[in-house]
């Protein structure tokens, strides 16, 4: 992808990455071609190559536009959990899960959540909205990996029923379970208590 600031070459790119999700809606992503997104934003494919590389990147721009606002909705957030942002923010961008869904891509998303998360779990201990000793010596990568993993997979349920359920109440249902889990730990690993010590 030309990661060129021009406000010209910028309404391009917005106008390709409207133009594909439109055909998203009406094609399986896997017939669609740059002739046709070309043809949707009204402009010629030299235009497009000069944007974009492939089809391909032109789902990768719209994935880390979404990604990068997601990010920083994180950095914004006060006195709201993750799980609330992710919500929200999903529910925001309902129309353009949808179509991931529909496309069965929500496994693309959830690549650029594995790689870019990690990212700004280093960004927000750098300004100290994450104490640099959260996960205690063990290893971030995996632990994040983990709850990315879940969440999105309960995302991608909610999404695949046409997001009509309730988020506030998967939330509490969330939450519920993780108290419960943490309980859960407490008893089974009590006896190992005193040798880990």
């Amino acid at each position: 992808m030309n990661d060129s600031t021009n406000p010209s070459a910028l309404r391009s790119k917005a106008e390709i990455c409207n133009a594909l999700l439109r055909l998203m809606d009406e094609h399986p992503y896997e017939e669609i071609t740059v002739k046709q997104i070309a043809l949707e934003s009204k402009l010629v494919r030299k235009t497009f190559y000069r944007n974009f590389d492939s089809k391909d990147d032109v789902l990768d721009a719209i994935l880390d536009q979404l990604i990068d606002e997601y990010k920083d909705r994180l950095i914004e957030a006060n006195q709201i959990t993750p799980i609330e942002i992710i919500f929200s923010f999903c529910s925001e961008h309902k129309e353009q899960l949808l179509l991931f869904d529909k496309n069965n891509m929500m496994y693309r998303v959830l690549q650029k959540l594995n790689e870019a998360l990690p990212v700004k779990h280093d960004e927000l201990v750098a300004l100290g909205l994450v104490p640099a000793d959260f996960f205690r010596g063990l290893d971030p990568s995996y632990l994040i990996t983990m709850n990315i993993g879940s969440v999105w997979n309960v995302i991608c349920r909610w999404t695949h029923g046409g997001m009509k359920d309730d988020p506030k109440q998967i939330i509490e249902e969330m939450n519920k379970f993780i108290i419960m889990m943490g309980e859960y730990a407490k008893r089974m690993t009590a006896p190992y208590q005193d040798f880990a010590k």
